[in-house]
């Protein structure tokens, strides 16, 4: 199955710098999402870091038999070294981190992985599925039915982070197969998307018949009238009919 794609990243209206970093293998084979934390200079550093390492990887070891699952993970693994290695050798971004969102679509088989709060959707008619689950406390809180999802929309602690990238413990790296057919339009973003817009709203974004690239940048328009408090990543993957 053959696919169109497009991305775009933009800084929103009050960050001065965009710590979002995002990769589109220019075959289709794979896509990538990236949300840095840890001040200018570190956000910045860890999100390329993360991207460039899983990107490199993935080419690498295109043709081996390693399984898309353990392709992912090796990725995944490799950015997270990568990053505190250069915590390491840069003290002063020790505190640096990055969330990460992977999908891969290898020999007919389609496969997402992800790390932290960025997100993976999948649009299938006018059903919008998430497809990953956040990597956050409040995310936990309300899977356990401490806090309802409205709550967690404008919870003071939505926003503190679980698991990310840059970090010796990391013990969770969500991986999974992903089902697609032709028309399935799949959505990797940044929080500063739904940050900003809900799932109905993006859908209806998703859901028009015009080209991916039109439809990512009335995304990040969407987000930047709201209030584009935070950078905004998005790339959108349209499965062929």
């Amino acid at each position: 199955m053959k696919c169109c794609f497009t991305g775009l990243t933009d800084p929103g209206l009050v960050r001065p710098v965009n710590q979002d970093d995002y990769y589109i293998d220019p075959k289709g084979r794979f896509f990538i999402v990236a949300d840095g934390m840890g001040g200018h200079a570190g956000g910045q550093e860890a999100s390329q870091l993360a991207t460039e390492a899983i990107q490199e990887y993935i080419e690498e070891h295109w043709q081996s038999r390693e399984t898309p699952q353990s392709l992912l993970e090796q990725a995944i693994n490799k950015a997270n070294q990568r990053i505190l290695e250069d915590q390491l050798n840069h003290p002063e971004r020790a505190d640096m981190g990055t969330t990460a969102v992977v999908v891969l679509l290898r020999k007919n088989q389609y496969w997402c992985a992800h790390v932290g709060d960025s997100r993976i959707y999948r649009l299938r008619g006018d059903r919008l599925e998430q497809l990953t689950e956040d990597h956050t406390w409040v995310a936990r809180a309300m899977k356990a039915g401490e806090i309802t999802p409205e709550q967690a929309r404008t919870h003071p602690w939505r926003h503190v982070l679980s698991q990310c990238l840059g970090r010796q413990d990391l013990r969770r790296i969500d991986i999974q197969p992903i089902d697609l057919q032709p028309g399935d339009r799949i959505l990797l973003c940044s929080d500063g998307l739904t940050e900003e817009l809900s799932d109905p709203l993006i859908a209806s974004y998703l859901q028009s018949d015009t080209a991916g690239e039109q439809i990512a940048e009335a995304l990040i328009k969407a987000a930047k009238e709201k209030e584009g408090k935070d950078n905004i990543t998005v790339v959108i993957v349209e499965m062929k009919k």
